[in-house]
């Protein structure tokens, strides 16, 4: 699957996946054949970490 490029399209589209379709950034990441680290890096490189707990970046 393609995704963003932008970090913040990215973010946006991570985030509305996780609370939409996804109990888990692991089980998103299985399901779309997504590399997590690439995912992980982009948006920890512009601010944000994932919550696990709240299964959302911020």
């Amino acid at each position: 699957m393609d995704i963003p490029k932008d970090p913040m399209m990215l973010f946006s589209f991570i985030n509305m996946k996780l609370r939409d379709q996804y109990a888990s950034l692991d089980e998103l990441c299985e399901e779309l054949s997504l590399n997590k680290t690439h995912i992980l890096d982009v948006l920890g490189a512009v601010g944000f970490e994932y919550d696990a707990t709240q299964n959302k970046f911020w």
